[in-house]
């Protein structure tokens, strides 16, 4: 009787071992490791969520764990071509941060780690398209208004001026009026309203959206080719306002040229006039003194020196008997 009571008190052991071990090998125990998160399904259904770390159990066979990462996932959105509310266009690139919050809500919602991106992509996208074209360029491009506090002047401390005041009269030639539109909210503003308009629907899906963060913003090609004719508008206005200058300068300097050539000229002739005075008052005395000297000497020569100009160039037919040629002829033939 004692023997047969051992036999089944062993049976049973072994029984409850062998179910043991398959229940064991059928796996009812799973590990949940840091930065994980997990859903507890049955049929289909779930029966729990599981957000902290550790050994956990589970039925076998009958349950099914889906895991989730719970760090932080980053969204890096493609760059969408978008327009602004004055209608110009550019390309803006943004990321974001989000996380699973909920598991069960995001089991329900999206099931799977793909799923919840591409939800992301349509609310985000969306959000960004409808916040960035119900505002102007400079609140997406600019962040404050600092730029209107820098004074920008064009440096002419290279140019050989005469006095500071020409400096000053060419700054005041290229100076350019370049200050900008005042802006309301700013680029982090409108991440802001992103974020709060994006955040209202990743909430229904078991995500926590951190952040959104305009990464960059670039022109579209027509915008940028604008904005490169505004700039060499600019710098012509500026080359032309040096050529200015310096038509003027050139103006002033051909003017006190000229005039200091007529001063010249004038002193020269006057100079010139004098010395001649001098020479012919000196002459007349010479021949005055000549004369006295010897009077028909002095008249003949200054009848020859007259035949010797006169008669090479003589283009007339003259009478010999006029008293001009007494002296050639001599007197005795008249």
């Amino acid at each position: 009787m004692k023997a047969k009571t051992n036999r089944k008190l062993i049976t049973t052991l072994v029984v409850v071992v062998v179910f043991l071990v398959v229940f064991i090998l059928l796996g009812p125990f799973y590990i949940l490791y840091e930065g994980q998160q997990a859903v507890i399904t049955r049929f289909g259904a779930i029966v729990n969520a599981e957000q902290e770390s550790g050994l956990k159990f589970k039925m076998p066979l009958i349950d099914n764990v889906i895991i989730y990462p719970k760090k932080i996932l980053s969204w890096d959105g493609a760059a969408q071509r978008i327009p602004t509310k004055e209608n110009q266009f550019i390309w803006v690139d943004t990321t974001a941060r989000w996380r699973i919050s909920d598991p069960a809500k995001y089991y329900e919602t999206v099931n799977t780690v793909n799923n919840g991106i591409s939800r992301l992509n349509d609310i985000l996208d969306s959000s960004i398209r409808t916040i960035i074209s119900e505002n102007y360029l400079n609140e997406a491009v600019r962040n404050t208004n600092q730029i209107n506090s820098i004074k920008v002047e064009e440096q002419t401390q290279n140019l050989e001026v005469e006095s500071n005041e020409d400096a000053e009269t060419l700054r005041n030639l290229t100076v350019t009026q370049s200050r900008q539109e005042t802006i309301l909210i700013g680029r982090d503003g409108l991440s802001t309203r992103m974020f709060n308009q994006a955040k209202q629907f990743t909430d229904g899906f078991g995500i926590e959206l951190i952040d959104i963060v305009v990464r960059q913003i670039r022109y579209s090609d027509d915008l940028t080719e604008s904005v490169y004719q505004r700039m060499i508008k600019e710098r012509n206005q500026i080359a032309e306002a040096y050529r200015s200058y310096g038509r003027g300068q050139l103006a002033q300097w051909q003017g006190k040229t000229e005039s200091e050539q007529r001063q010249i000229l004038s002193a020269a002739y006057a100079t010139s006039e004098k010395t001649k005075g001098i020479a012919d008052a000196r002459a007349a005395e010479i021949y005055a003194k000549a004369y006295e000297a010897d009077p028909e000497f002095f008249e003949l020569w200054r009848t020859l020196e007259s035949y010797r100009k006169t008669i090479p160039a003589l283009n007339k037919i003259l009478s010999t008997d006029m008293q001009y040629f007494d002296m050639l002829y001599g007197k005795e033939f008249i």
